[in-house]
């Protein structure tokens, strides 16, 4: 292996309930109202179709712009003090002290992406990160991943995509890279498919484990 790619919201860091929670806040919705599984497969693309679920739930009683103000207001308050997910810092550490380089492909935007890269102080690690701001197509489009293996200059098949929605992992495996996917408590009952390896936890097993599983796979 030669690089690994991260995606970043609901993989770095928990994003993904807390914006899920600011929905059911402002839906006044209970979760059999608003089932977490179908919130769930809007994750990890463009928002547009996500949004028109929303509007729905309202029954017309908020407007597009009502929504996104009040939702974004709450999802700020709910990530006010954010922490990465378990075990994130010790696979970028590992993968930067073994030489491997390093990117980040995600469809939020690139603001997004590196305010709070700055505040879990691991901005640093990444070689390139390539956001929504520079591509045509966001996942499951494969255009982020390519971006980043043309960066690089080595072949999809020298690097690792780590994933956690089922849009993410589609967008890994059609640019050609091996994909594990470390689900969160949004995406954990997604049904993931043609993935390399799953993780509950980045915690559940040590980077260098990970890579000597998908190169086994490869002999």
């Amino acid at each position: 292996m030669k690089a690994v790619v991260f995606d970043f919201d609901g993989l770095i860091i928990d994003t993904e309930l807390a914006l899920y929670e600011a929905f059911r806040k402002i839906l006044q919705l209970d979760t059999n109202e608003f089932p977490i599984a179908d919130y769930a497969s809007y994750i990890g693309t463009d928002s547009e179709a996500l949004y028109d679920y929303i509007l729905e739930k309202t029954n017309g009683q908020m407007t597009l712009e009502e929504i996104i103000e009040k939702s974004s207001s709450l999802h700020k308050e709910n990530l006010k003090s954010p922490v990465a997910r378990d075990g994130v810092e010790d696979y970028l550490k590992e993968a930067k002290n073994v030489g491997l380089k390093i990117g980040l492909a995600s469809s939020s935007d690139r603001n997004w992406v590196t305010f709070f890269l700055k505040e879990l102080n691991l901005l640093e690690y990444f070689d390139i990160i390539q956001t929504r701001d520079d591509v045509e197509n966001v996942k499951p489009d494969p255009s982020l991943y390519q971006n980043v293996i043309n960066f690089f200059g080595i072949e999809p098949s020298d690097a690792i995509a780590f994933e956690d929605s089922v849009n993410g992992s589609k967008a890994a495996l059609a640019a050609g890279l091996k994909c594990v996917i470390v689900p969160n408590k949004v995406t954990e009952n997604l049904p993931f498919e043609n993935i390399h390896l799953r993780l509950d936890s980045m915690k559940d097993k040590a980077f260098s484990d990970v890579i000597k599983v998908i190169e086994t796979l490869y002999v």
